[in-house]
């Protein structure tokens, strides 16, 4: 079907349309046309998400055989964002009786997964060169993803492209619950004729880029939800709007484990900061590891902190070691304990934090991405502060200090985090972040009073949209 020439009623240039078309080609001509070939699908378990029961599928022989009340989440892995949510959606899909299957279209070989390939390994390189040259951020990154990604005629090229992700999903069942956590996935999946399809948005600050008509879009915020009603600012034109059965506002996506022992982990925070202990910092380094200066100079200044033990701190350098080793060589004196590719015995000294004293720094680094990224959340439930740009993690129930963002997209998370209580607001400088870390550390109710924010939203249901998304996809359309 075609969804390049028509969006949501609003028609798309004649210009626009043959760009598509030439950027359909172009993958095609460099990584074949597969548009008739056969794909099969195995699934086989992940064993760092054993406790999720969560199966990986791979391309096979034989047609795939899926088990009793299956949910297929589908991502790409673009930084860590894009797997940390849909490890969110398998989380809660199992709590709700289901067996999820990952599905990461970028993992494939074929020719659709390496034209996510391709693009994904631009991304990740505007995003490292924004962090080196001013002039590079201000004039081409930031406008791209606030302003360019935007726009509907960018939603058009996109979906011609990803037409060619079809052929990956014909082992399906088109009633099969799907649940896209990035929206190529979404796309591939309308395009192969699916009909159980929701389009989780990630971020805070509506765009064209994530639009997969014919799919549920799942939003979670209140402001998410009035921009992709109305399609305001995705063109210079009056657009007519999505309806309202295509737009559904579910609240944030966070994991099950994190939510059902929530008001216990507050708790634990809020005496913690009566008592005076050590406060309990985590820094992550992200998929595309940006922003390292910042990071360093965090680093750097908390130190004295922490050898006055009013700081314990955690780093998850995700599978990015040389980060770390880069870390070491700046900050000779640094000493850390490690836990590298030690995910079982990580996982045994995560619990002992929760009821003992933590003092220190940690670092954590694992070559497996499942378990680069799970760490994070195994240590939140224990840690008092994250401190992270505002990405995906904006969303997630813990006290957050907001670094500089990576992308002007990221600006509407932290504004959200900031007005919903949960977060400070962003600090886009080493001097406003240092003094942002000063300030917690040394006057404690900013914190208690997060947990007190955290507590009030969970009882709203702010944090339930990874439920309500496989809710979503079990209905239908």
């Amino acid at each position: 079907m075609d969804r390049t020439s028509v969006i949501f009623g609003n028609p798309i240039d004649a210009k626009t349309i043959r760009q598509a078309d030439k950027s359909k080609a172009k993958y095609i001509k460099k990584f074949g046309d597969d548009t008739k070939r056969d794909y099969h699908l195995s699934a086989q378990p992940i064993e760092a998400l054993g406790q999720l029961g969560v199966q990986n599928l791979v391309l096979g022989d034989e047609p795939l055989k899926l088990g009793e009340k299956p949910l297929v989440v589908g991502n790409i892995r673009m930084g860590f964002g894009h797997y940390r949510i849909a490890i969110a959606m398998a989380s809660c899909a199992r709590a709700l009786g289901y067996t999820p299957y990952w599905m990461d279209l970028a993992s494939f070989d074929a020719t659709g997964s390496a034209m996510i390939r391709a693009q994904n390994d631009l991304y990740s390189l505007g995003s490292r060169i924004s962090q080196k040259s001013r002039l590079f951020n201000h004039f081409v990154w930031e406008p791209m993803n606030c302003e360019g990604f935007r726009a509907l005629t960018y939603n058009a090229k996109d979906q011609k492209n990803n037409e060619l992700l079809a052929p990956l999903y014909a082992d399906l069942p088109a009633d099969v619950p799907f649940i896209g956590t990035h929206v190529w996935t979404a796309q591939g999946a309308v395009h192969a004729g699916m009909t159980h399809v929701v389009n989780a948005i990630p971020d805070n600050w509506p765009m064209a880029m994530h639009l997969s008509e014919g799919a549920i879009h799942a939003v979670q915020t209140p402001f998410a939800w009035s921009g992709y009603k109305e399609l305001y600012g995705f063109s210079k034109k009056p657009l007519s709007g999505m309806p309202a059965s295509d737009l559904k506002l579910t609240g944030c996506y966070v994991d099950h484990e994190l939510l059902v022992h929530l008001k216990e982990d507050n708790d634990a925070r809020r005496q913690r900061m009566k008592d005076k202990a050590p406060l309990r910092i985590l820094m992550t380094v992200g998929g595309a590891g940006a922003g390292f200066s910042m990071f360093l100079a965090m680093v750097e200044h908390l130190l004295p902190y922490v050898q006055a033990d009013q700081v314990a701190l955690f780093i998850n350098f995700g599978d990015h070691k040389d980060v770390y080793e880069q870390m070491m060589k700046k900050l000779p004196g640094l000493s850390c304990k490690t836990y590298f590719n030690e995910y079982g015995s990580f996982g045994k000294a995560v619990r002992t934090f929760a009821d003992g004293e933590v003092h220190g720094v940690h670092a954590i680094c694992h070559e497996n991405i499942f378990e680069a990224v799970y760490a994070t959340n195994l240590l939140m439930p224990v840690c008092d502060l994250l401190v992270t740009k505002p990405s995906e993690l904006v969303f997630y129930p813990m006290p957050k200090l907001f670094m500089r963002h990576i992308g002007g997209h990221e600006v509407y998370g932290a504004i959200h985090g900031r007005e919903f209580g949960d977060a400070t607001r962003e600090c886009p400088s080493v001097k406003s972040v240092c003094l942002m870390l000063t300030r917690l550390i040394e006057d404690r109710e900013i914190i208690a009073n997060m947990c007190d924010r955290i507590d009030a939203l969970q009882a709203d249901g702010y944090y339930n949209g990874a439920y309500e998304c496989v809710r979503l996809a079990a209905a239908g359309r």
